[in-house]
């Protein structure tokens, strides 16, 4: 659907731009835009790299056991029905712990793993089971203590003070992520009502 979306409005702009005469500003702009892209996505790219290898280091330490150990009881109330000492709870603490530290695209692939663990538990089912449905809403609204990609953007385009936004964003994400822990557990209980 995005696709087509994304589409619709390149072929809109381009009508227009054509319509109006101004399709020489539409080239520069989509010139611009593409080099601009590039440009981030390699200033991005150190980030990600540098994060993803202390997330790396920090599974071999046994960080990541501790702060699973730490966040099992929260892991044990969203995720009731994941059995104990399941890889899935690794790869979920995993990807929590790096989305408080504002770490998304670290994130990324503990998620990706944690979500083919579930749908193994889910016997490869084509419709998503519960715990997946709630380790999707918890990912989306991943609580951040430190906005790092907002941050890493804002630097990247001249804000005077990029950090400035940490607290609104920690108050936005408490939100976000609470709202998202309950109706995940209101949810599963009326499923499993009907």
């Amino acid at each position: 659907m995005l696709n087509y979306l994304w589409g619709f409005m390149i072929v809109i702009g381009i009508v227009v731009g054509a319509l109006t005469g101004k399709m020489e500003e539409v080239s520069v702009a989509c010139i611009n835009s593409a080099n601009e892209a590039v440009s981030l996505c390699i200033v991005m790219l150190g980030g990600v790299a540098l994060w993803t290898g202390i997330m790396q280091v920090a599974k071999k330490c046994g960080i990541i056991d501790g702060l699973t150990k730490l966040l099992s009881p929260v892991i044990q109330l969203l995720f009731p029905s994941i059995p104990k000492g399941h890889v899935a709870r690794e790869y979920i603490c995993s990807n929590m712990v790096a989305n408080i530290l504002g770490l998304g695209w670290a994130s990324t692939p503990f998620g990706l793993k944690a979500m083919m663990e579930l749908r193994k538990l889910n016997h490869d089912r084509e419709v998503a089971s519960v715990d997946m449905c709630t380790f999707l809403i918890i990912n989306i609204s991943s609580l951040q203590l430190i906005p790092v990609n907002i941050i890493t953007y804002r630097s990247r385009y001249g804000a005077p003070n990029p950090a400035d936004i940490i607290a609104t964003a920690i108050l936005a994400t408490t939100f976000s992520t609470l709202a998202g822990a309950a109706f995940s557990i209101v949810a599963r209980k009326l499923s499993q009502r009907g």
